[in-house]
């Protein structure tokens, strides 16, 4: 069964947050995705990602370059799945892709500083639990630390 988890980002852009979830995701060695609702967003990320962090690599593409089946982590606006992610990660008010049984994990990240996007998460929320899909939701403590509240 599909696992949705919704971060709540507070006092965090998702440039700071996205990054060591996908660390995470590959470490465990999984495939990941991650969709945006625009390209310019994908371009920043992209551009990130190479210089996130120094002592560190995050392997990634984009859907643009040759070959996205070949990227353990794939930047995309697409609602496919060229490089075979089992966790897809949703940023931007991304809607729940109609695959969303294909995953094993999908991750909403969304700005709790924004209303619209809380709204737009709630409504999310709403939708996970209507298709039976399991939902946790996490936010940040005090350090920083995700911790589960739902």
């Amino acid at each position: 069964m599909t696992e949705v988890l919704f971060y709540h980002l507070q006092r965090k852009r998702v440039e700071e947050a996205l990054p060591a979830l996908l660390e995470r995701s590959v470490a465990r060695g999984w495939r990941a995705v991650v969709q945006s609702s625009s390209e310019e967003r994908i371009e920043a990320l992209d551009a990130y990602l190479w210089t996130w962090r120094d002592d560190g690599f995050l392997p990634h593409g984009t859907h643009r370059q040759p070959d996205p089946d070949h990227q353990p982590v794939l930047l995309t606006v697409q609602a496919d799945n060229p490089n075979g992610a089992s966790v897809r990660f949703l940023i931007d008010g991304t809607p729940l892709p109609d695959d969303a049984a294909a995953y094993e994990r999908i991750v909403v990240l969304f700005d709790g500083e924004d209303d619209e996007a809380v709204a737009g998460a709630r409504l999310c929320w709403s939708d996970v639990k209507a298709k039976g899909f399991a939902a946790t939701y996490w936010q940040p403590d005090a350090q920083g630390r995700w911790v589960k509240k739902a």
